[in-house]
Parts: structure tokens; sequence; C-alpha cells
């Protein structure tokens, strides 16, 4: 099938374009974003607050950015 000139440039396909791989790395990549999110969330809720650097609600928030919200909560958000 041709693609239109709007999706070379563009640079997108739909779901059914993509090759199985690349669908398998899409569902891997939100699995692993999804586990991060929730493992970072349990670990801040069974924390005190002094075990926390900053507000607890300011890092709950933080994560809803991607992979650097959890990421960043447990590389820096955590006191040891």
């Amino acid at each position: 099938m041709l693609e239109s000139k709007e999706q070379i440039v563009a640079g997108k396909k739909s779901w059914s374009e993509l090759t199985g791989g690349q669908k398998a790395a899409i569902i891997l990549a939100g699995a692993v974003e999804f586990g991060l999110k929730v493992a970072a969330l349990v670990d801040l809720y069974r924390r005190d607050r002094e075990e926390v650097r900053g507000p607890k609600a300011v890092w709950a928030v933080a994560q809803a950015v991607n992979f650097f919200g959890p990421v960043s909560y447990f590389m820096f958000g955590r006191r040891r």
C-alpha cells in the first residue's frame, strides 16, 4: 500500500501498519512505564514524610510525566 505524502512527511503509521515487533515494543514500553508508576506510587504511599525529599503530593503528580516521573522519584525523591 502506498503512503500518502502527508503520512510520509509526518512519519505516522496506523496500528495496523506496524510490524509485529513494533507492536510488541510499544506494548512492552507501556507495561514497563505502568509498572514503574505503580511501584513509585506504592513506595511513596508507604513511606513517611520524613523519608521523602519534598512534598509527597508533588511526587505523586510527577508520576504523570512518562518514564521521567517515576525514575526521578526513585533517583532523587527518596531519602536513604
